[in-house]
């Protein structure tokens, strides 16, 4: 029998393989309704402890209890409660050193007896700070030790065995989120504090870049007075590669703007380009913004408006700068 030929030879057994995963993903999910159904007033109390916690959020947690946790530190981090996980075992060993009076541990350990969570009880005791505890077992050392405990309890593993966490870690994680996201409610966390702790994402460039931070500023604005002629604006246009140029009156406020779709439009007409002014050709009265508007902003305003260049105005409408498409492109915007 070729190695080829085996998959369709046991197919019986490879048809139970979605038959299992569904089974998987009904038992979590049938582990998350029974956390839904039994939370309490202790949770209220864990979020009124994070909340007023003027330090940070020290997340402890052994094996895959860990890696959960490192998880809800970095959801904790990034929606406004400032976190950060401290392994246990290396805590016995010089890192409690980074656990301050202002700060709240929170504690993850399904049974609620990992030794290495156990061991260092009393010195979370001594420094007198709310210890959260999120455990499947109440009765357990680590949930009576706790100043609160969250029960993660679910009525079955997804394992066959019994043996890999597999819906309690899943329990666990969800129960994380619900605290971060309750607690970024409680705060009034906005999209804008979101980016400021995600500047390299495209969230954080669509939430925090302002056309201050994009637009050509000074010589590199083009711009032309009324009294120029065609063949000057296009020079102009020529030398700053923006598309287009702005036609200001002499006290600098625009008075329109001439784009290389109007030349197009211009040339179509025969136009006489070395004699004719720009006054007479110019688009009037064109869409300015403010350089304090977000760069997403613009992008929807030349999405809407159709076109590919804005001019930037200060609060006397006078010309500070100017964009196009391929500057939004170059910051990430778009």
């Amino acid at each position: 029998m070729s190695e080829q030929s085996k998959p369709e030879q046991q197919g019986g057994k490879h048809d139970s393989f979605r038959e299992l995963g569904a089974a998987v993903l009904k038992t979590e999910m049938a582990g998350l309704q029974f956390l839904l159904d039994g939370l309490n007033g202790d949770f209220d109390r864990a979020c009124e402890y994070l909340l007023d916690c003027k330090g940070r959020v020290v997340v402890m947690g052994m094996g895959k209890s860990g890696h959960i946790g490192g998880k809800i530190a970095a959801t904790l981090a990034s929606t406004g409660t400032p976190a950060f996980f401290v392994h246990p075992g290396e805590a016995g060993h010089g890192d409690l050193g980074m656990i301050t009076s202002q700060d709240v541990v929170l504690a993850l350990s399904y049974s609620g007896e990992t030794d290495e969570l156990v061991t260092i009880l009393p010195i979370i005791k001594r420094l007198g700070i709310p210890l959260i505890a999120l455990t499947g077992r109440p009765e357990s050392t680590l949930a009576k030790a706790a100043s609160v405990h969250i029960n993660v309890n679910v009525p079955d593993e997804a394992c066959p065995l019994g043996l890999a966490p597999t819906a309690s870690s899943t329990a666990t994680l969800a129960m994380g989120d619900a605290l971060a996201i309750a607690l970024l409610e409680a705060r009034g966390f906005t999209e804008e504090d979101f980016a400021r702790s995600h500047p390299a994402g495209s969230l954080g460039r669509r939430l925090l870049l302002h056309l201050e931070d994009v637009m050509h500023k000074g010589e590199a604005v083009p711009q032309v007075g009324l009294d120029a002629s065609l063949s000057d604006t296009l020079l102009e246009m020529s030398r700053k590669g923006l598309g287009m140029s702005a036609i200001v009156d002499q006290d600098g406020r625009i008075a329109g703007v001439y784009t290389d779709g109007d030349l197009r439009r211009t040339l179509d007409k025969g136009v006489d380009v070395h004699n004719s002014k720009i006054r007479d050709l110019m688009t009037p009265e064109p869409k300015t913004v403010k350089r304090d508007m977000l760069a997403a902003e613009a992008l929807e305003i030349m999405d809407r408006c159709k076109i590919n260049g804005l001019l930037v105005v200060d609060d006397d409408e006078r010309l500070v700068g100017a964009l196009n498409m391929h500057d939004l492109l170059r910051a990430g915007v778009v």
